[in-house]
Order: structure tokens, then sequence, then C-alpha cells
């Protein structure tokens, strides 16, 4: 490959010179004609070309509209009863439900309905005698109706195919010197014998590569098709012939926008009687829901083809085909599979350095001197009691195997992969930005722009009672203003009380684990106990214990929490449903931060640091705090992150596959009855037995990868193996979650958004937080600072640093002697840095403020410098690639000219037809022609024609699409060159649109 690329290279530079002598060359036309052929007939160099992007793939395309538009035409069930007009969405009500059967709702529906219809979209009632009173109203948008909502909406839609594309654009240089060098003889065998290798590493990387990709002939490759916002007077510009114009997607949403905002009453003071999310929460209808385009067990739709090849776990090393899903799911599920299954990849090399870190303190770890000083350790005077009574006298290398599992996880590879770490969150965030780029490049959304969100209708229904309005400048419509006193903010002192209390919940739940732990290493079934493991580790034994215990109780909180943040954040009153769900997330992010990880700070910050020490033990409740092993809080911290993170892991899988057939089972139950079925071939009958999706559809799946990735991060430094772990679930979870949205939920409507929204900033927090807490956990949980210091202080090779780090003290100063104890001597061990001052009185010896110092010390270089790798990672990685911006403006120029080429010629067609019909029997020398008059001025009118245009034409993006659609400031005098039905009298108005 580096051959190859020197070669390029070379290349490149002799393709400069090998252009300027064409320049001069008077045959230089010919040559570049004869260079065309050889070009055509040579693919492998074809294919080097930038032109390449720009190829006519329509096979494909046809192929492609064959796959998304394949369910309708192999599924009668997905058409009226005319097998023409195709159902584009279902409305459910249940004659056997009292609320849906009163007057109040017979009437809601009727009105609803009617005024459906009224707004252009085409009915088709339906009410099986076998489906047990279920009453189904089918949905057909008909083509009117998809013009004009696709122009309020303001769609980006696919343009006719542009000449410009295909024959626009510079050849590329390195093609042309390729040409060029190919007629030397001697270079031509260099390349040739350098290739040989080449070629074969490369064969063998594409062989291995192709049974990763997406298969080509399932899903053929999307052709990019340049869009412009669709307008219906410039509808010329759109192939809205093609078959799959407009997909079944783009028609659910439209009906989707149509039911949201229908009335369903015919109260003239009822203004917020409307949007059918209302009429289900009132029972009046049961489900709303667009289909899926085929049956999960018979081909020829694209519903089986994802559920074969992309949901299915046995494709879990195959890449996923992200544009197909994007067309079937909407962009805001698409980009959650994209960045899920980005990070899954951003989690191979993490893995393969954490394991490595591991595999190397596997092999050295009968070498490390530390541990084996304790496994060898000899000495009469043994370790003091670990409790008051019941804990005897005990001998330090029976802490032997939990010396050498510590030396696992906290050994000098530790500081390495918390760097590491750090540098990979940084790389990740910025790697992401990159992706997200060329996905929102590749799926047009690039400068989209959310239209402005109408209110909730929840929030709606809840300010019925208002009576005072205000004027949304943005949309130009009346709504209700929120009291502040009286709603607004009572209801967020509530949320904020609430919240508080929740937080304090989940930390109560962590002292009372350690309240368990505490009275569990005194109590006497730990020393009466016949297994040795329990008997002699008890601290391993209780933190086990506890950090399952702690599991269990994390599991139970999640629902409580959930169920009360959605609550809460219903009673604040938000307006749109961007804020309802930014502040639902943050808050059960928080409480679930706090849920997961206050055991695990408690563990790694706060235990075994304010205990005290023999004769002046610090007490909690009359019972000693906990204590770290001799080795360090270090392997309890590592179990702790062990079973919250891979039991968090089994749990939440176990259940999100289960839930939604429980759901499913229990949705089925409670419509018909246990003992009644429903059994029907029709896809608007299938569908209705399947979970709704709903708005917080993804917020669990974010919610569980967000909750992984502060694991991965955030406490790296003591689980090395953590990312291996994420990478094995991330993997099964990409299809789990495929296969569950496919089979279990109805069809959700698409939806655009350009980013992970929230998600994202929270990433970027806990990127951040990991730096300071890797370095805290280093600094002060780990002996990687007191075994630095040992040995740039006392001895390099840490020979005696375990007897460095004991102090002795006289057992005559513990309060609490062990009941039953044969130890005969005067004095016991204690972890820590004390020395005998005088009578019982201890004190901190100089080398525990060293040791603190070089903490400090140590935090603020990391701290630093890792701060500085981010930095530098920010700038070095872009957020947009140069080739992807040249991309986008050379697309934007292509767009613009094309539409201001399409609309002047137009214009220049109807401009001579009307001067045609005007001319009169004064010729081109009178009035109307001369030089004065009302034609006088006709050359000053071209002028300004190209003034306008030219001001037109450099413009970019979003105030092109507004110019091109009469809403820009000056489109009022590219109005005059419109002459469509207008006469040229200077009274008469302009066109609206241009």
């Amino acid at each position: 490959m580096i051959a190859r690329w020197c070669i390029d290279v070379m290349f490149y530079i002799m393709s400069d010179l090998a252009l300027l002598r064409m320049n001069k060359s008077s045959a230089a036309h010919r040559r570049r004609k004869k260079e065309k052929e050889e070009q055509e007939k040579i693919p492998d160099l074809q294919a080097m070309s930038v032109l390449s992007m720009y190829q006519d793939n329509m096979s494909q395309d046809m192929n492609t509209d064959r796959i998304i538009m394949g369910g309708v035409l192999n599924n009668p069930s997905l058409t009226f009863n005319d097998g023409v007009r195709t159902i584009d969405y279902v409305l459910v009500w249940e004659a056997g439900k009292v609320d849906a059967t009163t007057p109040q709702a017979i009437e809601q529906r009727r009105i609803f309905e009617e005024n459906l219809e009224n707004e252009g979209l085409q009915l088709e009632r339906e009410a099986p005698k076998e489906l047990h009173g279920l009453n189904f109203t089918k949905i057909h948008a008909p083509y009117s109706v998809l013009r004009d909502y696709s122009e309020i909406l303001k769609l980006r839609m696919p343009m006719k195919e542009c000449s410009k594309i295909r024959k626009g654009g510079r050849t590329n240089a390195i093609l042309n010197a390729a040409m060029y060098m190919s007629k030397f003889s001697a270079l031509k065998d260099v390349h040739e014998k350098t290739n040989s290798l080449v070629d074969k590493m490369d064969a063998c990387w594409e062989q291995f590569m192709a049974k990763i990709r997406v298969d080509p002939d399932l899903f053929p490759e999307r052709k990019h098709r340049l869009t412009a916002i669709y307008s219906k007077d410039k509808e010329y510009l759109f192939d809205t012939t093609a078959e799959c114009f407009w997909t079944p997607s783009i028609r659910s949403r439209i009906v989707q926008f149509i039911l949201d905002r229908k009335k369903f009453s015919s109260a003239s003071n009822d203004d917020f009687a409307f949007g059918i999310t209302r009429l289900i929460s009132n029972s009046t209808y049961s489900a709303a829901y667009p289909l899926h385009d085929g049956d999960l067990k018979t081909p020829g739709s694209m519903r089986h083809l994802l559920y074969t090849e992309w949901a299915s776990v046995s494709k879990c090393i195959k890449y996923q085909p992200l544009d197909y899903v994007k067309d079937y799911f909407g962009v805001k599920i698409g980009l959650y599979f994209a960045w899920l299954g980005f990070y899954t990849h951003m989690l191979i090399p993490a893995s393969i350095v954490g394991l490595i870190c591991v595999i190397y303190s596997a092999s050295t770890v009968y070498s490390n001197q530390p541990s084996e000083q304790v496994c060898n350790y000899n000495s009469s005077i043994k370790m003091c009691p670990l409790c008051d009574y019941f804990c005897d006298y005990w001998d330090l290398k029976d802490t032997c195997l939990q010396s050498r599992i510590t030396y696992l996880f906290d050994n000098s590879t530790t500081v390495f992969f918390a760097i590491f770490m750090s540098f990979w969150a940084a790389c990740f965030l910025e790697l992401w930005k990159r992706y997200s780029a060329e996905m929102t490049h590749r799926w047009d959304l690039t400068g989209f722009d959310v239209y402005e969100e109408h209110p909730r209708p929840q929030y709606l229904a809840r300010l019925a009672h208002v009576k005072r309005t205000q004027l949304n400048v943005v949309t130009g419509e009346r709504e209700p203003m929120v009291p502040f006193w009286r709603m607004r903010l009572p209801a967020t002192l509530m949320s904020f009380s609430v919240v508080a209390l929740l937080v304090l919940l989940a930390l109560a739940t962590v002292l009372g684990v350690v309240l368990y732990r505490m009275s569990l290493l005194g109590a006497t079934i730990l020393r009466h106990n016949s297994n040795v493991l329990i008997t002699y580790n008890p601290i391993m034994f209780t933190t086990a214990t506890a950090a399952c215990i702690n599991l269990v109780l994390i599991c139970l909180l999640n629902y409580i929490y959930q169920y009360l943040a959605e609550w809460l954040t219903e009673k604040e009153l938000l307006r749109t449903q961007t804020e309802f769900d930014d502040s639902l997330t943050l808050k059960i992010y928080l409480l679930q931060f706090v849920n997961y990880y206050a055991s695990i700070f408690y563990i790694a910050f706060f235990k075994g640091k304010y205990v005290g020490r023999p004769g002046d033990y610090v007490r909690f409740f009359g019972h000693r705090q906990e204590e770290c092993a001799p080795g360090g809080c270090f392997l309890e911290l590592s179990i702790q992150l062990a079973i919250i993170m891979v039991g968090k892991q089994f749990i939440n899988t176990i259940v999100e596959m289960l839930m939604p057939y429980l759901l499913k089972w229990l949705y089925i139950i409670r419509t018909i009855g246990r003992k009644n079925t429903i059994k029907s071939p029709l896809q608007w009958v299938k569908d209705f037995k399947l979970v709704d999706f709903g708005n917080m559809g993804l917020f669990p799946e974010y919610l569980e990868m967000v909750l992984q990735y502060g694991f991965v991060t955030i406490f790296v430094s003591a689980f090395p193996l953590a990312p291996l772990f994420a990478l094995i679930n991330n993997v099964l979870e990409m299809r789990l979650d495929a296969k569950k949205f496919l089979s279990c939920y109805r069809r959700p409507v698409p939806q655009r958004v350009n980013d992970i929204g929230v998600w994202y900033r929270i990433l970027d927090s806990i990127g951040k937080l990991s730096v300071i807490t890797n370095g805290f956990i280093i600094a002060f949980t780990s002996d990687f600072i007191p075994r630095l210091v040992y040995q740039f202080a006392m001895e390099s090779n840490l020979n005696n640093y375990v007897n460095y780090t004991l102090a002795d003290f006289n057992i005559s100063v513990i309060e609490y002697k062990p009941l039953k104890s044969t130890y005969k001597e005067e004095m016991c061990s204690y972890p820590g840095y004390w020395y005998y001052k005088q009578g019982d009185d201890y004190e901190r010896s100089n080398w525990y403020w060293h040791v603190m110092g070089a903490r400090l010390a140590f935090i603020v270089v990391f701290e630093n410098v890792v701060a500085l790798v981010m930095i530098i990672v920010r700038w070095a990685i872009p957020d947009m690639s140069g080739e992807l911006r040249d991309r986008i403006r050379r697309e934007a120029y292509v767009i613009n000219s094309f539409i201001l080429d399409e609309t002047r010629s137009r214009s220049l067609g109807s401009t001579r037809q009307g001067t045609s019909c005007r001319a009169g029997p004064t010729g081109p020398g009178g009035p109307a022609g001369g030089d004065t008059g009302e034609g006088g001025d006709g050359g000053a009118g071209e002028e300004i024609t190209d003034s306008n245009w030219n001001h037109i034409a450099s413009l970019s993006g979003s105030d092109f699409d507004l110019a091109a659609h009469g809403e820009h400031q000056d489109i009022a005098d590219l109005g005059k060159h419109v002459v469509s039905k207008h006469s040229f009298n200077e009274n008469e108005p302009g066109p609206a649109h241009v």
C-alpha cells in the first residue's frame, strides 16, 4: 500500500508537468481527446476519478425502489379494497370498550374523520366480525395532499437528473498522470512489478472485507441524489413520477402531521380539542399507526429483508445497511443505529489494549515483589483485628490470593491505560462528529433546521382552562400563556424537590449497603464457617454479596425513578416535544447516574480513607467504619464494577427481549379478553397486536449505552476489561434491538433529526469527568504512587516494601479486644504510615505526608497532560473533512445553477411569448421598442436582471432555498423576470413564487 501511494504521488507530480506541456502544445485538444478515449477503456483507472461519484446508477435506483415498495406490491392487505390506493395510516377503536361507545366519543370520531376527509385524506372503514368488535379506519393520502403538505413541511425531495452532475467536474489529476505515464514502458514495468505483491495483499484484504460488508446484491448501494425543498411552483425540478418519490415513510409522516392537528369538536370556544393523541388518551380511539410493509416470514418486503439480513444474530459481524434502516424507520432510529455501530467499532481498539494490559499483568503476577512479599510473609507479629470482639488477630499471608488478584488491575499498566482511555474518549467524540457529518450529508440533513415545533397536545390539554394567550412570533398563532406564579413556579419547585429527594434515596441505599458490610464483618457466622475463603477473606465475601444486593436495589429503583421522572416532567408544562424529551433525559440520567455510580464512588474515594487507627477508630452508629484490605480498596472497586456492569448488561438484555412480548400479550388480553384470539392474515390487524413505539422508544436504548459508556470511561482504570465486556454486549445488543423493533413494535412514524441530541452533551461531560476520576483513582485508591515514591526514595526494586507500609501498634491501645484469642505478642501490625509518639498517642509519619504530596502532584500533572492531549486531539480532528466540505459546496453550486437555469429558461420562454403577443403595428423603432417611453429602458432592465440573477446565484444553503420560494428579501426584484400568466403592466402584482 505504501509503494502504491508513493507511485500515486509521483504520478500526481508528473501530471502537473504533463498538463503544462499540453497547454503549451498546439495539439493539446487532440491529445486530451485521445486520452479520454483511452480512459474509457481502463475501468480500474476510471474508478480513481472523482467523476465516479457522479456516475449514473439508475439501474441501482430502480432496484432500490423495488425493495422499498416491494411490500406494497407483494401484500394486498397494504392497499384499499380497490388494490390501488395504499394504506398510509390506520386508526382503531373498540366497540367493546365503554368509553369508545359513548355519544360524545361517537360524535368526536365523526367530526374528526369528517375533518380528515375535508383535508383531502381518503378513508375506508372495516369491522370484521371475527375480530371481536375491533373497528379499523384505513387512511390514504392522495397526490394532492402529498404535494400540499410536502411544501408545508418544507421536505427536501430528490431532484431530476441534472446534466451538470454527470458532465461537470474536473478530471482527476492522478488519472491524467497515470494515462500520461503509461506511455513510458520502463515505468509501466516498475509499476506492474511493484503492484504484484500489493495486489495480492489487497485481494486478501478485499476477500476478508467482503464477508463483513453489506451484500450489494441484497442491499444495492444507494445513489446520492441531490435534493431541494419541495415547492409546487417548482415541481418541474423534481422527479415526481418516480415510483418511490413519496416513500411510505414520507406518506406516514404527512398523515401523522395532519392527525395531530385536526379538531374533533365543533365547539367554537374549544380551541384545544384536536389531535389523535388526545383521542387515544380518552379512549375514543385505541391505536393509530402506520403499517409494516409485510410479514416477517414472507419474502418480498423490506421488513423481511431487514429481519433476515440485519436483525439476525448470525449476521453480527457484518456492517449494518444503514441507508435501508433509515428509509424504513426514519432518520432518528437510523442515526441511533449508526451511533451504536460506530461506538461498537471504537470499542475494538480499547478492548484490545485493555486485554493486553490484563494479559501482561497475569504473565508477571508471580514476579511482582509486593504480592510475593505478602504471600511469603513470615513474622511473629500478626495483623490487628478487623472488627470488635469477634475478629481475631490474623496473618498477612492469608491474603495472598487477594494481593495477586489486586495486582492484575493495579500495576504499572494502569496509568498507561487510563491515559489511553482518556485519549480514546476524546477521539471517539471527535471522530463521531466527523462520521456524523458524513451521515448527515449522506441522508440529506446538512443545514437541516427543525421547523418551529407546534405545542404538545398534552401541554394544550392542561392549559385548556387558561384564558390568557400570547402571540408566537414564529408561527404567528396565539397560544396559551402559562401563569408563572400559579403554575410554572410551583411545578418547577416540586420537580426540583422530588428529584433531590430521589437522589438522597439513592444515597440512602448506598448507606444501607455500607451498614450491611459493616455489620456482616463482625458477624460470628463468618468466623465459624467451614469455607476457608469466607473465613480468611471476609472483606472479599462481603464486597461480593453487597455488590449483588446493590445491583438488585438499582434495578428496582430504576422503574420508580423513570415513572416519577415522567410524571414530574409532565407537570413542568413544557411546550414542545423536544423540550419535554431533553428535560426528561436529564432527570432520568441524573437519577440513574447516582443510582449506578454512588456505591462505586464510595468505594473509590471514601472507603478506608477516614477509619482512624487502633485505639482511635472513627465510628459510625457505634460501628467501626469499613477498612480496605492491606492491598487497598482497588480490588473491591474492581469487583463492584464487574458485578454491576456485567450484571446490569445481562439483566437489561433479558428484560429488553422479554418485556415487549409480555406487553404484547397483556395488550391483547386487555383488548379482547383472555379467552379470545385474533388471527388474521391482514397486515393492519397483525400490526394492531404489536406494542406501540411511543415518543420515548429510543430513550432506554440510549440510556443503557450512555451508562455503559460511563463504566467504560469513568472507572476504566480499575477494570481494564470493561471495554471488552461492553464490546461483546454491544455486538449482540445491536442485532437484538433490531429484531425487537422489527418483530415486537409497530412501525414508528419517521422523525428527522440532525444529531443524537442532548446525549452528545452528556457523553462529552462524561469524558471530562473521566479524566478527573481516573486521576484520583490512580492517586488515592491504587498503590501506584506509594510504590513509585518508595522506589524513588528508598529502593528501586521494592524490597521490603510491604513492611514499610505497615505500622506496629501496642495491643493495649485496642478498645474492644477479641473475646477468644490465643495471640501472645504485645504488638500488632496495621496498614498505614504511623509512628509511636508517647503513651497511647500515635501520629502520622513524615512518610505519609511525602506520599500525600506525591499524590497531589500526580493529579496536577495527570490532569494537565491528559487535558493537553484532548485539546490536541480536538484541534487535529476537524468536525468535517475537507473532501466532504468541498463536496457539499460543489453540490450546492450545482443545485443552485440547475434551479436558476431551469427557472431562467422558463422565464425567457414566457417572456418571448409575452413579447410576441404584445407586439403591435409599431416596429422596432416605434415607441414600444425605441430608446424612450416604457420600453426605453430595456437595456437597463437586462442589467438589473443579470445583477439579480448573479445575486441569487451567490446565495447558498437555506438562503437560496428561501429565495427560490419567494421568501428572500430581494426576491421581489427577481419576480420582475418571471412572466407567467401576467402582463408587463407595472401596476399588476408579480408572481408569488419564483
